[in-house]
């Protein structure tokens, strides 16, 4: 073995060796690492992702929505301006959709309330997502009661229970056919919630939206990348408010570890004598100390990443799902699938691992370099 790879052996042996001689401070030490590590590792995989999981699902959402806008809310919209737009070069098609939100005063849940035209859906008859059915404890084959616009309770079948594998985008969501849903909300023939536009070349999609708005002033085309920014942007905002809570904790720790990792104890400083005076180098005794901080760092770090993996992707990161999924009742229950961002696993091991290790030499080499009888004297 190369003499230098025979040094460094020997050096990592005695680190090891020296981190179990102070087992009780090490592994306290080791545990609020590990901690941290574990809690922001969470963040960084579940605000991953969901934001996965939000391209996934809008992957087939329309390319452009148009709303109408009066006195700067959303506005039932006609349906005569889809033949309007259809006439505008690149577009391919228009349809218009009637949608809308129900409040269940029972269950304290918003509803997703969606109009459909045929596809085997017959009248007084809903599809119900899985959340729908977990609250009001309903199957295939039940009737629910839905209070109407004029105040009376509208029955309705439920013909079928949406499978769980799209529980992430139809936990909350009720179908029903069209003249149901008119009835329901009061939305007279004629007009639609919005309009959904698909453009021939996704490219001519912001060049369709300008002509849209100098048709009809009062419109608001929405495009799909926008929604997806504004996805990220959320799920980037919530996971950087609960860092904001957890400042106090992870200020805490950083105190607690520079305190740890600069406060050599006398028999450290004794330990750091009796080596130079057997003849070690100052080198050695800061790569002694090198290896002491980067065992207990870099420990700390994979057990905190993968604690992390398990409290995501095994179980649905139960800590702060409901801050960061964004329903206010109707939770939807799925599995995530892993998603590692690497280039901010890099970050949060530069943040964690090099700050710790490099806190470790500065009180190491103030030692290392006194005299050997005034360090065993201390």
């Amino acid at each position: 073995m190369h003499p230098s790879l025979r040094r460094t052996r020997n050096i990592l042996d005695f680190a090891l060796s020296s981190l179990l001689r102070r087992r009780g401070r090490n592994l306290s030490l080791l545990l609020v690492y590990t901690l941290v590590v574990a809690v922001l590792a969470s963040l960084i995989f579940f605000v991953q992702a969901l934001k996965r999981e939000a391209r996934l699902v809008l992957g087939q959402a329309p390319e452009m929505v148009v709303q109408r806008m009066v006195a700067g809310r959303h506005d039932p919209i006609p349906t005569a301006q889809a033949e309007a737009i259809r006439a505008i070069r690149g577009v391919r098609e228009v349809t218009p959709r009637v949608w809308g939100y129900y409040y269940d005063p029972v269950y304290g849940g918003n509803l997703t309330v969606m109009g459909q035209e045929g596809g085997g859906l017959a009248a007084d008859s809903v599809l119900i997502g899985q959340g729908v059915a977990r609250s009001m404890r309903v199957k295939e084959g039940d009737m629910i009661s839905l209070r109407g616009y004029t105040g009376l309770p509208m029955l309705f079948s439920i013909q079928k229970v949406l499978p769980a594998e799209s529980e992430l985008v139809s936990s909350d969501l009720v179908i029903m056919a069209l003249p149901d849903i008119r009835t329901l909300f009061n939305l007279p023939e004629g007009q639609a919630t919005d309009l959904m536009v698909r453009a021939g070349n996704p490219r001519e999609l912001p060049t369709i939206a300008a002509k849209i708005v100098e048709r009809f002033p009062d419109a608001r085309p929405i495009l799909k990348s926008e929604i997806l920014r504004t996805y990220d942007a959320i799920f980037d905002w919530r996971g950087g408010l609960l860092v904001a809570v957890l400042a106090s904790a992870l200020l805490s720790f950083v105190i607690f570890a520079w305190d740890k990792a600069t406060g050599l104890s006398a028999e450290e400083r004794k330990e750091i004598g009796i080596l130079k005076s057997i003849g070690w180098e100052t080198s050695d005794v800061l790569l002694l100390k090198f290896w002491e901080g980067t065992v207990i760092s870099l420990t700390a770090f994979l057990s905190g990443v993968l604690l992390a993996y398990g409290h995501v992707f095994f179980f649905s990161a139960s800590l702060f799902e409901h801050a960061l999924k964004g329903w206010s009742v109707l939770f939807p229950r799925y599995r995530l699938i892993p998603t590692v961002d690497a280039y901010q696993l890099g970050v949060l091991f530069f943040l964690t691992v090099l700050p710790y290790t490099a806190a470790t030499l500065v009180p190491c080499w103030r030692a290392a370099t006194v005299d050997p009888d005034a360090a065993m004297r201390s």
